[in-house]
């Protein structure tokens, strides 16, 4: 009996997974727009980075083929929790490795690193997953959250480890820098935000978010999952709920009644923009009210990014359980979608 799928199977070199119901089970972690903010990387559970172009996606005459990738390699055995742009390059983290891509070669679709590099684990045969970076322009390092309980720090000019900030009791699950303070912020499984004197490489002060009554929410545990700073704020939340922290203080300044568990959130304007349980994306005010929540395709999200490098192609997008993004170019509703 004839079988198009047999047919396909030996005809095509497509990776297995975009052959076989498993595509409806793709995730996407994480994103990271080009230093010209004209294209978009996005990474999935299987270990692949797709790259679109927003500028065909954009375009007055564009078709569903423009909101395909221009380019889909495989970067990492496991998933691509963690993605980021400097001036020049592409970092991806998978599993228990960081990996450099020139974007300028992406972009012709010359796909090969430039290095890849593993932090110094205990244990050679520990492969923990490498769940958030952050670059800290003061000293061009990479902090590196990571599933072993540390902060591992990638002198970035150099190309080698030289710290390992430890005090987490379990994963690491998120990190952002506090650049004018020379801090570094990370928010574990443990339910702990560390901040670290950058100089100095210690922790400084440590938030037990989930003791504190009003963000406490002990049937969603006490994670923290999304963690962003602007200047003396803070966000975070994952098990408590997403809330705002004046950093010198340190103490909570809002709480937003939020259901599920916040995954990314980020300041924009006036307003905080967060995603995770739920598909939608929320619009929050400083205060704590929730303004409004904008519906998505993925039936929920992990990974929120605004554009801010092309005032030509100024969108946020957002990614989660779906080989679905959403493209918003105005907030208030979704444009259309790029397809994995």
């Amino acid at each position: 009996m004839f079988d198009p799928f047999q047919l396909a199977l030996t005809n095509v070199s497509l990776p297995w997974h975009r052959l076989c119901p498993q595509l409806l089970h793709m995730s996407v972690f994480s994103q990271s727009f080009s230093p010209c903010g004209r294209f978009l990387a996005a990474g999935n559970n299987y270990g692949e980075i797709a790259l679109f172009s927003l500028a065909a996606a954009l375009s007055p005459d564009a078709t569903t083929a423009n909101q395909k990738p221009v380019l889909t390699f495989t970067a990492h055995e496991g998933p691509v929790f963690s993605l980021l742009s400097t001036d020049s390059v592409l970092l991806s983290a998978g599993n228990g490795e960081v990996s450099a891509w020139n974007w300028t070669e992406l972009i012709k679709k010359n796909v090969k690193p430039l290095w890849t590099k593993r932090p110094n684990y205990k244990s050679s045969l520990e492969i923990p997953e490498i769940n958030s970076m952050a670059i800290n322009p003061r000293d061009d390092s990479l902090a590196i959250g990571a599933g072993d309980n540390n902060v591992h720090i990638l002198d970035l000019e150099h190309g080698a480890f030289k710290a390992t900030l430890q005090g987490h009791t379990d994963y690491v699950h998120c990190v952002c820098v506090r650049e004018r303070e020379a801090e570094l912020l990370s928010g574990s499984e443990d339910g702990a935000v560390r901040m670290w004197d950058c100089r100095t490489g210690q922790s400084v002060h440590c938030i037990e978010v989930h003791k504190y009554e009003s963000c406490a929410r002990p049937q969603h545990g006490k994670w923290i999952s999304c963690l962003t700073t602007d200047s003396d704020w803070m966000l975070c939340g994952g098990g408590p709920s997403l809330s705002m922290w004046h950093l010198r203080s340190l103490s909570p300044t809002s709480v937003f009644p939020l259901s599920g568990c916040q995954r990314q959130a980020a300041f924009h304007q006036d307003m905080i923009l967060a995603v995770g349980d739920g598909a939608f994306v929320s619009h929050c005010l400083l205060g704590g009210e929730v303004k409004g929540q904008i519906p998505c395709t993925p039936p929920s999200l992990n990974t929120l990014k605004l554009n801010t490098k092309s005032s030509e192609h100024r969108v946020l997008t957002v990614g989660g359980g779906s080989s679905k993004i959403d493209v918003f170019t105005n907030l208030s509703y979704r444009a259309f979608s790029l397809s994995f």
